[in-house]
């Protein structure tokens, strides 16, 4: 708790939260609905993983598991998602499950970002990233209705839950929004070039800093002249990323430049995540190694790739499609509230993101 601030739990700071609390039960109740109404099965799998996921910019919270006697024990992680896990189920022959999974990122905490927080993540086996579009166009109209509210709202910006979504690729937004030719950046899909992104953003006033890789001035440019716009009216479904931003999604099918992957956009606010998955188990290896030699160099961490995962691939992963999607900032939107924390019963200890 930061100084001079009162306790999260006394009557005058939780009343505040009351309302904003009723709405993240309906809410939550809304996406069990919706899910069961589709066939889905629930599941739940453990938060401690051999490997807590592979983003090079993640950090895990590490701990140990001991028998008894033992002094040392074995490493694990709190997972930053139930990824690995509910992709091994899929192995096992089950075909469309959801989870509503704790999870935990560790250096991480904003206005939209809490260390432990609550994540929806669903797969469909048989099934492209299209066909998780329109999950997500039905989910939030369900969501909407539930909370009673005809529009979501978040620092000022409105969007209609039950519109269709805006489907816009990432090469459209980069030329609508900064006259920018993305691909041109890439004359090798898997290695873009910083030196021409450089190039082509002068005129926006954005330069690449010292040490700057082609994905950091992505992100500098596309959270700066992109991100704000995307998802006010309508939702926004941001599809079709390089493939050098595969992370654990398949190349899309009749161009190699891109992978089917997308993101789901709400008041300029990042909802979700999807991939067509990747199921050759020899390319995603090649990723996590990649993705884990970056970690080292930047951070001086790298985390242990989870080998029954592996097996898992090896077995036979079917064809499928999954995503994750940000319960506390689905909430935020349906609440009208601006900071994560006034949609939480209670908060990890410590200062709010913003103190």
């Amino acid at each position: 708790m930061a100084p001079g601030t009162t306790p999260w739990w006394r009557p005058d700071r939780l009343g505040r939260r009351r309302q904003n609390l009723e709405t993240r039960g309906r809410v939550l109740d809304a996406t069990r609905a919706f899910f069961r109404e589709q066939g889905f099965l629930e599941v739940e799998t453990p938060a401690l993983q051999v490997s807590p996921g592979m983003e090079p910019h993640l950090v895990a919270f590490a701990t140990a598991i001991r028998r008894p006697g033992d002094t040392q024990g074995q490493p694990l992680y709190l997972h930053t998602s139930p990824e690995f896990a509910m992709k091994k189920l899929l192995a096992g022959g089950l075909e469309k499950i959801f989870q509503l999974a704790r999870v935990f990122r560790n250096a991480e905490r904003s206005a939209t970002h809490h260390p432990e927080f609550t994540m929806l993540e669903w797969y469909r086996v048989n099934a492209g990233y299209v066909t998780l579009m329109e999950d997500c166009e039905g989910l939030l109209a369900a969501v909407g209705e539930a909370a009673g509210v005809s529009a979501f709202t978040w620092q000022g910006r409105r969007c209609d839950p039950g519109a269709p979504a805006e489907r816009l690729t990432v090469a459209e937004a980069f030329k609508r929004d900064c006259g920018i030719d993305l691909l041109a950046t890439a004359p090798d899909p898997l290695s873009p070039s910083i030196e021409l992104l450089a190039e082509a953003a002068k005129p926006l006033g954005i330069a690449p800093r010292p040490g700057d890789r082609w994905d950091d001035l992505f992100f500098r440019i596309f959270l700066e002249r992109i991100e704000p716009r995307l998802g006010i009216g309508r939702p926004t479904i941001l599809r079709d990323y390089p493939i050098s931003m595969a992370a654990l999604s398949r190349p899309k099918a009749g161009d190699p430049r891109l992978c089917e992957r997308f993101e789901l956009y709400v008041c300029g606010l990042e909802l979700a995540n999807a991939f067509g998955e990747l199921t050759d188990a020899a390319e995603q290896r090649r990723r996590f190694e990649a993705d884990m030699a970056l970690k080292q160099k930047l951070y001086g961490i790298r985390y242990p790739i989870d080998e029954d995962f592996m097996a898992a691939l090896k077995h036979g992963l079917p064809p499928s499609a999954g995503i994750a999607l940000g319960i506390d900032r689905l909430v935020m939107l349906a609440a009208g509230a601006d900071h994560i924390e006034d949609v939480l019963w209670a908060p990890v200890s410590g200062p709010r993101g913003d103190e």
